[in-house]
């Protein structure tokens, strides 16, 4: 960790709980459920029929219906995170439109109009394909649709890294701040991969949650009575700024991104290796780089997804980076309450560090009526618990066996 860590200044948030960052942190206070029955299509014919769907988005609205109809979803939402992250850091981009970047990326990207496009070829022919589906689609074009939204000119990334993909997104902006590429980075993730072909192959896979007649109770990370984890979508995005840009405009920080690490189980292409060794490897090269002990942290949000396997390995991974001071650090999953957000489920985990830094609370873990003795931490719940946070984890965990936690200090 040196003076100079990249800081976040602005954030963006369109959730299950809400179509912005606030009403989104408070529901997560407040312990409340963004689950219910999937209304993107008719799912009676599938075992999972619940989902963390983001309620109330207006995109003609917001971005009239010409742009609304040449977008996927998950870039409507990433574009109107972004203009929130931007406005909540009084950030003026003009002048630094040449050494602004955008790191946004995506898991599943544009699934759900590339299943209506499919749809349509078979049923009608190659006309009847929209002339937008391939550039809609891509995983790379919510970064740049962003890009142009707020037209800036540094360098555009969007890396897929399945469930990770958020986490990883913060931990590029630090890499492109601190290697001088640019002063600010608009980072995070966007997901919106709600669609019939997803759930129908994820229900034969057998991750997901079926308590469809209880949605509210169905995402249950840490529990004994865990059944699998709730698909959702949504989108975060940052604003994250060298110190020095920060300083020089008087921009408020919600905190310093001052460490993080990337590794690989190289085990399976979905299932976490069980003893968590490269899951924990992963947390001790971001507390090393950030220069925190483990009996320094104060907070992990969890990547927490609620299947049987990845809660028991991630507690492996926290206990055997952490030791004994693994007892003593509060543990807690957004996914409880907003389900798992794929490749925005890492920002929302960052988020999440830094607004418990800011207001002093830490979320709870809804639905962790009974833990499983396999997973013992201390869990952070039912309730929301008021405590000082300095210093923070969030890890995630994505398929194929990519680890990738970010540490993060109070400004």
């Amino acid at each position: 960790m040196m003076a100079g860590d990249p800081v976040v200044t602005g954030i963006g948030a369109i959730t299950p709980l809400g179509t912005d960052a606030p009403s989104t942190w408070r529901g997560l206070v407040a312990g409340e459920s963004g689950v219910g029955p999937i209304t993107h299509f008719d799912a009676a014919r599938l075992p999972t029929r619940i989902a963390g769907e983001v309620k109330g988005l207006d995109p003609v609205a917001e971005l009239g219906a010409k742009r609304s109809h040449r977008t996927a979803r998950f870039s409507q939402m990433a574009i109107l995170a972004a203009r929130e992250a931007v406005a909540d850091a009084g950030l003026a981009l003009e002048p630094i439109a040449d050494r602004t970047g955008v790191a946004i990326g995506s898991a599943v990207a544009g699934t759900p109009e590339s299943e209506r496009n499919v749809a349509a070829l078979l049923e009608d022919g190659p006309k009847a394909v929209s002339p937008f589906y391939v550039a809609s689609t891509i995983p790379n074009i919510a970064a740049c649709e962003v890009a142009i939204d707020l037209s800036v000119h540094g360098p555009v990334t969007a890396t897929a890294l399945a469930c990770a993909t958020g986490t990883y997104a913060l931990l590029e902006a630090r890499r492109l701040i601190l290697a001088g590429e640019a002063e600010v980075v608009i980072a995070g993730g966007a997901d919106a991969g709600i669609n019939e072909a997803m759930f129908a192959g994820l229900s034969n896979m057998g991750p997901l949650s079926e308590r469809n007649d209880d949605p509210a109770a169905a995402s249950r990370p840490f529990d004994s009575e865990r059944d699998g984890f709730v698909f959702g979508e949504g989108a975060v995005v940052m604003v994250v700024e060298s110190a020095e840009h920060a300083r020089e405009r008087d921009a408020d920080a919600y905190g310093r991104v001052s460490g993080g690490a990337l590794t690989a189980d190289a085990f399976h292409m979905s299932a976490p290796a069980p003893d968590g060794t490269y899951a924990r490897r992963a947390i001790e090269i971001a507390l090393e780089g950030a220069a925190i002990a483990p009996g320094e942290l104060d907070y992990i949000c969890a990547h927490g997804t609620g299947t049987r396997a990845n809660d028991a390995s991630e507690t492996r991974a926290i206990r055997g980076a952490l030791g004994a001071a693994a007892d003593s650090v509060a543990v807690s999953s957004p996914k409880s309450m907003v389900g798992h957000l794929i490749g925005a489920a890492g920002s929302l985990a960052v988020m999440v560090c830094l607004l418990a830094m800011r207001d002093s609370v830490i979320p709870p873990t809804i639905n962790l009526d009974s833990p499983d003795p396999e997973c013992r931490l201390d869990h952070v719940a039912l309730l929301a618990r008021e405590a000082p946070v300095q210093t923070a984890i969030a890890n995630a965990f994505g398929f194929g066996g990519q680890n990738c936690v970010l540490a993060l200090r109070a400004p």
